[in-house]
């Protein structure tokens, strides 16, 4: 491990050391508009706000109390969650509500951690007037605009009584499948994570990071804000909205700034080739990444060849992918692998995964490539087990994967029960030898690689077999070009009393002009993502299905691209679908990263809620 673990206890010991060794070192840069509007923020200025801003906090409420942060991304952030650190406040990151979204996830987030306080700007105060006011839960918070507090209320700081035991703050799950839930990190989860982190990455004073992560998320706020400062390295910081608005613009940072270090989830680099022109690409240099991680969402291995085939020309080179697996309950990073290595790869049967067993075969017919996210990482295990009888999977059987070690978080805030199933776990070969956590993945290791084949709770079993939604999605996906990607859930019901599939997917906001050019000239798309027969199918009408009749309104042959969705699943997965629903743009439940909400979706399926394209 890096030294910096024995000689910093606390995120306050390491931000003062940096603040006294490189007071005038700029730590942190934010791009106003995504491109070249800077302000940034030098470790003496940091420490000082966040000082100022601690100081303030101990005038009003006692150590130990929970302080709920509500800001845009951006240096405020940053320095109201270092000044919840410095007071000895725990903090509980989250985002300001959108106009006219629901505040659902905030309120249930307020009433689970029982915070008191709220910390955020004047501006996102004055936004929120009208809404604080019809709503309990954000009525009886007091409220903190941490930037009108003056840089000399710092004198009156007073250093918290804090150790490497203390609570640092609270880090809400993403709820892809379940009610978001606290998991309680301390300092020393915080300084041990990112050790690894660090390790694994070959960070030194050199590097140079550029994030566009949400920051109120765990890779974005462990990776993306915390690891910097544990490296001693300046990190680009960017707003998720002006990524996703254009995604040339992550790039293009790189490219200015010639970072070293930078990544996202797997739908962020299909992202970049999807959506970034070629004469865009024309004029980067990504040369100087040597980092490129992915990780929270399953990892395509057809996503990262096409990346790879597309930003070669800048100078992007396959071994600069970093593969990785982590979760909030275990920090952040749970495995990696060798910095300068390719990706490991590695194809395996499908039919045999359907029965939870593994069989290494050639690419071909019937095969599913996969990307292996790495090892065990130091003074941590991983283990592979039955889910049920909680003993050991035998070598080439899929099972649950399980960790341990000093970056498991201490369990969920206020939820023991919850607490002790996942983070008190035995095996049944050592009933209590070892506490573990259960992740709710699924995977397998070969040669020490760990692979991820899904998540427990999502798997959909029918006539025995397992199926994996994600690959199903990925079908679907495919066998279209109407069909919105990432915007795409599979599930299963009940009917009959046997398991049926149900697809929802959304499509795309033009669809209707896509649809009525498609029809009128028969285009045939060039693109060699799609099959011919997914072309010589294209839709030339819209179906929806409400109270079991068909909607032929705007077009007479309404169940071609139905069809088309049918037919891809049917001979990729042996799957026949019990109903498919095609979804307004924006319809598809997610949670605030992005991932896909299954469980939501099966619950709008049920109810008839969901929004059906018409």
């Amino acid at each position: 491990m890096n030294s910096l673990d024995k000689k910093f206890k606390t995120l306050v010991d390491l931000l003062q050391n940096r603040a006294i060794q490189n007071p005038q070192q700029i730590g942190y840069s934010f791009l106003i508009d995504g491109e070249t509007d800077k302000i940034s923020l030098t470790y003496q200025q940091l420490e000082k706000r966040s000082r100022a801003i601690a100081a303030y906090l101990q005038s009003v409420c006692p150590p130990g109390e929970v302080a709920l942060l509500l800001y845009q991304p951006g240096l405020e952030y940053i320095t109201a969650f270092f000044g919840c650190l410095y007071a000895g406040i725990i903090a509980v990151p989250a985002y300001p509500p959108r106009p006219n979204r629901s505040l659902e996830r905030i309120q249930a987030i307020i009433r689970d951690s029982k915070a008191k306080i709220a910390l955020t700007t004047k501006s996102i105060i004055s936004s929120l007037e009208r809404r604080v006011s019809e709503t309990p839960e954000l009525d009886n918070l007091g409220w903190l605009a941490t930037d009108h507090i003056p840089d000399n209320v710092a004198e009156k700081w007073q250093e918290p009584n804090i150790n490497q035991d203390t609570l640092a703050f609270l880090q809400y799950t993403s709820g892809s499948t379940a009610t978001p839930k606290g998991v309680m990190i301390t300092h020393q989860n915080l300084v041990h994570n990112s050790g690894l982190i660090h390790q694994c990455f070959g960070h030194s004073p050199q590097s140079k990071g550029v994030i566009w992560l949400p920051p109120y998320h765990d890779m974005g706020l462990i990776g993306g804000i915390l690891q910097p400062l544990y490296g001693g390295f300046p990190v680009i910081l960017m707003s998720p909205l002006m990524f996703l608005q254009s995604p040339v613009r992550w790039l293009q940072a790189i490219s200015r700034y010639q970072g070293t270090t930078s990544g996202g989830p797997n739908f962020a680099y299909d992202l970049c080739v999807r959506k970034i022109k070629p004469e865009q690409i024309q004029t980067l240099d990504l040369s100087s990444w040597e980092v490129a991680f992915n990780g929270a969402e399953p990892i395509s291995a057809e996503v990262l060849e096409r990346f790879t085939n597309t930003f070669s020309v800048c100078g992007f080179r396959r071994e600069a992918f970093y593969p990785c697996y982590g979760m909030a309950e275990a920090t952040l990073i749970i495995s990696g692998g060798n910095k300068l290595s390719p990706p490991v790869e590695t194809t395996i049967e499908t039919t045999a995964l359907e029965q939870n067993q593994i069989v290494l075969v050639s690419p071909k017919e019937g095969t599913k490539k996969l990307v292996g996210c790495g090892q065990t990482l130091p003074e941590q295990q991983i283990k592979i087990v039955h889910p049920e009888k909680l003993t050991l999977c035998a070598e080439g059987e899929v099972g649950e994967i399980w960790v341990s070690g000093p970056s498991i978080a201490q369990g969920y805030w206020h939820k023991p029960e919850e607490t002790k199933q996942t983070f008190e776990a035995y095996l049944a070969e050592a009933p209590r030898k070892e506490p573990f956590m259960r992740t709710g993945d699924l995977g397998f290791l070969e040669g020490g690689e760990l692979f991820v084949t899904g998540r427990l709770k999502d798997v959909i079993i029918i006539n025995g077999r397992n199926h994996y939604p994600q690959d199903i999605e990925w079908t679907v996906e495919q066998s279209h070009p109407l069909i919105r990607p990432g915007c795409i859930a599979s599930f299963s019901v009940e009917v009959e009393g046997e398991e049926r599939l149900v697809v929802v997917a959304e499509v795309e906001r033009n669809f209707r002009q896509l649809l009525r050019g498609i029809q009128n000239s028969k285009l045939k798309t060039q693109n060699s993502n799609y099959t011919d027969e997914s072309v010589s199918s294209v839709a030339v009408g819209l179906f929806s299905q409400r109270n079991g009749k068909s909607n032929r309104e705007n077009f007479d042959n309404s169940q071609e691209l139905i069809k088309s969705i049918q037919r891809s699943v049917s001979r990729n997965h042996d799957l026949q679908i019990y109903q498919i629903l095609l979804l307004k743009p924006g319809a598809i439940p997610k949670t605030s990263s992005g991932k896909v909400q299954r469980y939501a979706c099966r619950e709008g399926f049920l109810a008839g809620t969901l929004q059906i394209f018409e």
